[in-house]
């Protein structure tokens, strides 16, 4: 048996997030494990980094599959790029230990929220992958109230209301808010996140930004617990799951 582990990158909008469903409904998940048993001629399962939602994008998903006998990665690359819809990618394939699990190794994951804010018309060419906000949104003050998400802290303000993780209490460990052009750009970094939590916290950071909340709102909510106090879930398109790194790489890149 050999394990090996996919980079991803995918454009989310034509998939209905990357978990496997029923027949019929296309998936990041599906769509891989099919190319994957094509190439190898067994059942294949994969498991992803995250389970990103319906028109939620990635540029650095990371995912494990075992296969009954071994190939050399540029192989299984290129044939995965063959085998797969041109709106998936694979950047990346390496053979791992054993011990290696993409969701379960992961210590550090980092997401990108890309806004349009200020524009009356919505982007034509970035429609899927920004969210448009028809008003001006001011960065400062929503850059001085995501601060107070950094650290350790139970997010359950900010989890949906399906969300099925056991642990609400996630450490945050990058939180910025810059304005990158016509953009605005929202970064942020943790050893995991709830389902629909950057969304919302997207959300929250909107009514912020556009002064129907005070910037002193945030670390109220937050301190709430309490999912009715925070803003509205944002629509999925300019969500991308940027990167996915593990105990050696964390060391590397400085985060934690």
């Amino acid at each position: 048996m050999a394990r090996y582990r996919l980079l991803l990158e995918y454009d989310g909008t034509g998939f209905r997030g990357w978990q496997r469903q029923r027949a019929g409904i296309v998936t990041v998940q599906g769509v891989l494990e099919e190319g994957l048993q094509r190439l190898f001629g067994h059942e294949v399962t994969l498991i992803g980094a995250g389970r990103t939602d319906t028109g939620v994008h990635a540029r650095g998903q990371v995912a494990h599959f075992d296969a009954q006998k071994a190939r050399e990665g540029w192989v299984i690359l290129r044939a995965l790029n063959v085998l797969t819809p041109e709106t998936v990618t694979v950047l990346a394939v390496d053979a791992v230990d054993a011990a290696f699990h993409a969701r379960f190794s992961a210590v550090y994951r980092e997401y990108l929220f890309r806004i349009v804010a200020g524009r009356s018309a919505m982007p034509a060419l970035d429609r899927r992958r920004v969210w448009h906000h028809p008003r001006p949104l001011r960065v400062d003050w929503m850059e001085s109230a995501a601060q107070a998400l950094l650290g350790t802290h139970d997010f359950s303000a900010f989890r949906a209301s399906f969300c099925q993780s056991k642990e609400p209490v996630k450490t945050m460990s990058r939180m910025e808010v810059r304005q990158v052009g016509e953009e605005i750009h929202l970064r942020v970094g943790a050893n995991g996140f709830l389902q629909h939590m950057v969304r919302n916290i997207v959300g929250t950071l909107s009514l912020i930004g556009r002064g129907e909340w005070p910037v002193e709102a945030m670390g109220e909510i937050l301190a709430s617990r309490d999912r009715r106090r925070a803003g509205p879930t944002v629509p999925p398109w300019g969500l991308y799951l940027e990167k996915v790194l593990y105990p050696g790489q964390v060391q590397q890149n400085g985060q934690g």
